[in-house]
């Protein structure tokens, strides 16, 4: 099949013409992300590969589908930046990647936890600078504080055994709990309870009308003061106004980011010698108890290699009319999270 995909990176042409080399498929390499304006690029191609920030509107779709396109095969486990009924609509099949490697992803938020704890993004610039006084650099002991996962799928399990493993206490939220965490000994509970109850609270739930803004002004007022949130899901389970107010006021002791809302605009590019628009994103940004990453942390070889290689698969199996049922993405699916 001749295949267009969007928004590639450098790093992503290696590993998918690796990954094509058993399949044979037409690759035709844009630079461009998806919108309505560049979906004609896609031209002559019966599948469109598209990244996590790509805008897969009812317009893009519209114009992918007057293109020629009849497969959307998603270089990504999210979905939320495609129009699943307009899809359904043009008789358009979106697949995805639904697993690449969770513990790429808990390895990173682990991390994000350490180095905010122990302040080491502070130090390593301090220690640049010939500055080694240890003022404002003082931690806390992981054995014995309260983890709180909000959602225990995959990702969520691998972060869970990396905790239990630094000798924490685990709580979470889920509609269907994980047999092999409740193993672990966690104690599942209502977000609230989790939200008191917890000195770290991670989430790891896809981006849905039922999660989005899962964290609100409402939810931080049941937070147990100066906890640290970590959120390496989707920029839009949060919401990024709330989280401000929480750290203004101390009720956010610290936050670590992979995500962004708006990441959209800033996000795999570089903006270094440019004026950032973006004025929420530098307020962030002035918070000393703030750490961001850029969308990386799905960044390991592994996890590369795997999203490359159900990519391609995805497209062979379409071809060959015979796409893993768990790899399909439809409204029907998910409607009930509406």
């Amino acid at each position: 099949m001749r295949v267009a995909i969007f928004s590639t990176k450098a790093f992503e042409r290696t590993f998918l013409d690796r990954a094509n080399e058993r399949h044979g498929h037409e690759l035709r390499y844009l630079e461009p992300s998806l919108n309505a304006s560049t979906a004609p690029l896609a031209g002559g191609c019966q599948a469109a590969c598209l990244f996590a920030n790509d805008n897969a509107d009812a317009a893009a779709l519209k114009g992918l589908a007057d293109a020629g396109v009849l497969l959307i095969a998603l270089r990504s486990a999210g979905f939320n930046h495609v129009d699943l009924e307009a899809a359904e609509r043009l008789g358009l099949t979106v697949a995805r990647v639904p697993a690449y490697s969770p513990y790429s992803v808990a390895e990173h938020a682990a991390g994000l936890i350490l180095t905010l704890n122990r302040k080491l993004h502070r130090a390593y610039n301090r220690v640049r600078e010939q500055n080694f006084s240890l003022d404002g650099l003082m931690g806390f002991d992981l054995k014995g504080k309260t983890v709180g996962l909000v959602g225990t799928g995959q990702i969520g399990e691998a972060l869970a055994r990396i905790m239990h493993g630094f000798g924490c206490e685990l709580h979470a939220t889920d509609p269907k709990p994980n047999p092999a965490c409740e193993e672990l000994g966690m104690s599942y509970m209502p977000l609230d309870e989790l939200l008191e109850t917890s000195d770290i609270v991670s989430l790891h739930c896809p981006l849905t009308p039922a999660t989005h803004h899962l964290i609100n002004d409402r939810s931080l007022e049941h937070a147990r003061d100066g906890f640290m949130l970590i959120n390496t899901s989707r920029g839009g389970v949060v919401d990024t106004g709330a989280v401000i107010r929480g750290l203004k006021s101390g009720k956010i002791g610290a936050l670590g980011l992979d995500v962004y809302e708006e990441e959209g605009d800033l996000f795999f590019r570089d903006l270094s010698d440019h004026v950032i628009q973006d004025d929420v994103f530098m307020r962030l940004m002035t918070f000393p108890n703030v750490f961001v990453t850029a969308h990386q942390g799905f960044f390991t070889r592994e996890a590369v290699t795997n999203i490359a290689d159900t990519t391609m698969g995805n497209i062979s199996a379409f071809q060959q009319g015979e796409i893993p049922e768990e790899n399909i993405v439809s409204a029907e699916k998910f409607i009930a999270d509406k």
